[in-house]
């Protein structure tokens, strides 16, 4: 019935096939009316169907005949034959194609919720959530651009991959609203999420070519804070490169204070904690401050670009760690590589701060020595005027400890 509707609505039906049934007689097209698009049925007696028009048509279309005339029977000016007969089928086929794609570009642009929380995916086929809907998982590879000298991924991209799974998540499970990971029920209050203190631990960097498959999930941290934690894996290994765990509290976007979390919000989120352990156990030890007395290196007038900002106006968390080691000594980026780093976010920096970046040795500085074994280093990120922005302390371990195992691992794939 459907396709009948939708080819009449293209093509006048000019003829019907006869039957020899005499019962077919006085048969009225449409199921009813007896009028299709301007033209009366009349009754079947010769074995084709006579069709007589309503209303009066011009004899003559840009001088020549029309092949019919008002008030007489249908005449065609061309012999009947089966091929001149069948409707144009391109036509109907593109007419169909055009609705589905239509309606396939309306489902899309709605917020797809899956039934089953164990087979949730997002609709951009990014990542996906596993065990029981509490943990999303994503893959990335590790693209040419986001490795440095040593042919080894920088913590700023292990940084972008936490932090671009940490939204995924959110927007997979239906929860991410207006704002930069807020949820519709912060949007309406002017919340925000500012992150207060990250932990990560890298045992190996990825190469070039690598994908690595990131987990993340999220826990409840007291009354007024949420945790979040993430895992990161070798594809085809398997083994643990990464583990990294933060702490969250809520802001007021235009007071810029902090706020605890309302109640609405809380039902929003709640659902979504995991009663786990953090991947990082806090060590207790407090993160040392530090000023122009104790402090070994300095980096003076670093400045916020606008490509710094994020979507709340506020510098983004990967680029405080590419402003610590601005001031961190030199033979130790030659020598060791990042092991493990620990941050405290005290202040927001906006697009007009000015920065001073501070490092002290935790201990006797060894960064003139190339054969230092494990060092460790107290960080200070602070306003020109001496408030403090971010506390930090990183470890280093030496290069050559890996070097070997990473140079055959290059050239094993890529031929090196």
């Amino acid at each position: 019935m459907v396709a009948t509707a939708a080819t009449s609505a293209f093509y006048p039906i000019s003829s019907l096939s006869s039957s020899s049934d005499p019962k077919v007689k006085n048969t009225k097209i449409g199921g009813g009316s007896g009028n299709l698009g301007g033209f009366k049925s009349k009754s079947v007696s010769s074995g084709s169907l006579q069709v007589k028009t309503n209303a009066q048509a011009p004899s003559k279309v840009t001088g020549s005949s029309t092949g019919f005339k008002a008030g007489d029977d249908f005449i065609s000016s061309h012999p009947r034959t089966f091929i001149n007969q069948l409707p144009d089928w391109s036509m109907l086929l593109a007419a169909i194609t055009t609705i589905f794609l239509a309606a396939e570009k309306q489902w899309m642009m709605l917020d797809w919720k899956p039934r089953r929380p164990d087979m949730l995916i997002d609709p951009f086929g990014l990542g996906r959530i596993v065990q029981d809907g509490f943990v999303y998982t994503q893959n990335f590879s590790i693209r040419s651009y986001e490795i440095g000298a040593d042919r080894t991924a920088s913590i700023e991209t292990l940084m972008n991959h936490l932090q671009e799974t940490a939204l995924n998540h959110v927007k997979t499970i239906g929860l991410l609203g207006d704002g930069f990971g807020s949820t519709p029920e912060m949007c309406k209050r002017n919340l925000i999420w500012v992150v207060t203190k990250m932990q990560i631990m890298v045992d190996r960097y990825p190469t070039w070519g690598d994908t690595v498959q990131v987990d993340t999930w999220v826990s409840a941290s007291g009354r007024n804070g949420m945790r979040r934690d993430w895992l990161v894996y070798d594809c085809k290994t398997g083994d643990n490169l990464t583990r990294a765990s933060s702490t969250w509290v809520m802001m007021n976007k235009q007071t810029r204070k902090l706020s605890k979390i309302p109640e609405e919000v809380r039902r929003e989120i709640e659902p979504n904690f995991m009663n786990t352990a953090p991947v990082i156990e806090d060590d207790g030890r407090r993160l040392s401050k530090i000023d122009d007395d104790t402090a070994d290196y300095f980096r003076m007038g670093l400045t916020p670009k606008w490509s710094d900002l994020d979507v709340n106006q506020h510098v983004n968390n990967v680029k405080y760690i590419g402003w610590i080691l601005e001031s961190a000594p030199p033979p130790i980026l030659e020598s060791h590589e990042l092991s493990s780093i620990t941050l405290e976010y005290r202040r927001e920096c906006g697009r007009d701060s000015v920065l001073q970046s501070l490092t002290a040795a935790t201990g006797t500085d060894s960064a003139t020595s190339s054969t230092a074994g494990v060092v460790d280093y107290n960080h200070l990120l602070r306003f020109d005027d001496g408030t403090e922005v971010v506390r930090g302390r990183t470890q280093w371990r030496p290069k050559f400890g890996n070097k070997f195992t990473i140079l055959d691992h290059i050239s094993a794939d890529h031929g090196i």
